[in-house]
């Protein structure tokens, strides 16, 4: 091989080797903190190095930068996704291994693995270790070395330390994924208190019930428990009772009058039949022998009958009411009777009495 073109190609690779570091470290450091006067154009490179298809494949990394992944998708809430961009493709300098490639995303059996060490660590029951404050509804990221966070928190951090590591176990280059176990759990708690709020609020109204109606056991307890049912008893009457008290004494004060107006009459009665005249002696005489009685009503025996006894002893009584008897046979039934007026063996009724021949 002649000397000249080994030096060529020796030269072609040093210079594509040259452009491929360029284009690395273009796409690695930010356009705004490159200095105006140092900036770098990569389209007067020797023909063969592929600056217009390195241009072409920039371009392409960064519309593929904008794409989210399908499970970042809206409209799709309590859906677990990464939260890193797609990674950027290999760079030619990675390519031809001048530069370390970054390290492989990992799979969905990896985030599964990583996310039961941290179900089993209990994360997600523990307050976030940055703000020390519950997850509750917050967003809520979970990284590739299985510790848990606020979103917002773990922004704060890397912006506030000006590198990506983890701020428990210090892992740099992690990946994040956002998870709900956090607000899950919290629903969870909070539906378990609501319940226990509701079941105890029915058992109170539920014990309230039957202290109003079943009496307890305890003798003090019992007597208080009628002591109140009398007391509700007593104020259920006097509010039923009508607040006009005029109109309550004016009713005190007929019902009196009427009373002693029953009795007046009663007064009446007793002394009109103690002061009976001849004509209404007669008058229950002929009502005496118009029914016919033959028998007193009390022994059962003829009235005319004497059965060895004296005609004094068996002597015959008319009352007012026009009933006879024995008079043995009613001063007997008068001792016998606790009145202080007694009243007709038959009839029920007061009466004046009036010795009849027998």
């Amino acid at each position: 091989m002649p000397r000249g073109f080994g030096y060529k190609a020796e030269s072609r690779r040093v210079t594509l080797a040259a452009v491929a570091l360029q284009d690395h470290i273009t796409r690695s450091v930010p356009i705004q903190n490159i200095p105006h006067n140092l900036s770098i154009s990569v389209t007067s490179c020797p023909a063969g190095c592929g600056a217009a298809h390195v241009r072409r494949r920039h371009k392409n990394h960064n519309t593929r930068q904008r794409v989210r992944y399908p499970e970042q998708t809206q409209g799709q809430e309590e859906r677990e996704y990464v939260l890193d961009h797609a990674p950027p493709p290999l760079t030619l300098a990675q390519r031809m291994g001048l530069v370390a490639a970054p390290s492989r995303r990992l799979t969905a059996e990896e985030w599964a693995e990583v996310k039961t060490r941290s179900i089993q660590e209990g994360d997600s029951t523990q307050p976030c270790v940055i703000c020390r404050e519950e997850f509750r509804l917050q967003p809520q990221v979970l990284l590739s070395c299985s510790h848990v966070f606020h979103k917002v928190c773990l922004k704060s951090f890397e912006k506030f330390s000006g590198r990506k590591s983890c701020p428990m176990c210090r892992k740099e280059q992690y990946e994040t994924r956002v998870i709900y176990d956090g607000a899950r759990l919290y629903r969870e708690k909070c539906a378990l208190r609501i319940q226990a709020f509701w079941r105890g609020y029915l058992v109170r109204k539920w014990y309230s019930n039957i202290r109003k109606h079943v009496p307890p056991k305890d003798q003090q307890l019992r007597r208080r428990f009628f002591e109140k049912k009398f007391q509700e008893m007593n104020d259920r009457l006097v509010q039923s009772c009508s607040t006009d008290v005029e109109a309550f004494l004016n009713d005190i004060d007929r019902s009196v009058a009427m009373s002693h107006d029953i009795l007046r009459r009663f007064d009446v009665k007793y002394t009109s039949v103690s002061e009976m005249e001849d004509k209404d002696w007669l008058e229950a005489q002929e009502k005496a022998v118009q029914r016919g009685v033959q028998d007193c009503a009390i022994c059962l025996n003829c009235l005319s009958s004497h059965n060895g006894s004296s005609k004094k002893d068996r002597n015959i009584l008319l009352l007012s009411c026009s009933h006879i008897f024995h008079e043995p046979c009613l001063q007997a039934f008068e001792i016998f009777c606790q009145e202080a007026k007694p009243k007709c063996p038959l009839c029920r009724s007061h009466y004046a009495k009036m010795l009849v021949s027998n």
